[in-house]
């Protein structure tokens, strides 16, 4: 996204994806909100949340109030979660000068925050492995 806004990038979004995907939902932030990107986007996907920005019409509100919206909005909320991880854990800022350094950097903190995902992941099996060698049968999962 080289100096593109978010809400700017939907078309091109819906044109490589929706061509070689059936998207069940997608989940944006309100940067990504325009009228246009909603007809858009609701062409290509059976529930799209689209968080308007600014202040929603009474429908607008009613689709906003609905339960598979909210649900799908707060998984979004997690994604949003991994994100801001990423800037704690130093992605915030960049040392390195220069473009093709930024994209270097982001790409090694986008590695080292999945490498420390797959060692928990493989930590806890070991675990629950070692639990249920040592007579732990009756675990709740």
């Amino acid at each position: 996204m080289d100096h593109e806004s978010d809400s700017t990038i939907v078309p091109g979004l819906k044109e490589r994806l929706g061509q070689k995907y059936t998207i069940k939902s997608w989940s944006f932030d309100k940067g990504f909100w325009s009228k246009e990107n909603k007809e858009l986007l609701s062409e290509v996907t059976e529930t799209l949340v689209l968080p308007k920005k600014g202040k929603c019409n009474k429908k607008e509100a009613e689709q906003e109030r609905h339960n598979v919206f909210k649900k799908l909005r707060n998984k979004h909320s997690a994604v949003e979660s991994n994100i801001n991880e990423l800037e704690h854990r130093g992605l915030d800022r960049c040392p390195d000068k220069g473009y093709l350094n930024f994209k270097r950097y982001v790409g090694l903190a986008v590695s080292a925050y999945n490498l420390r995902k797959i060692g928990a992941e493989i930590i806890a099996a070991k675990q629950k492995e070692k639990l249920y060698k040592n007579g732990g049968a009756n675990l709740a999962a």
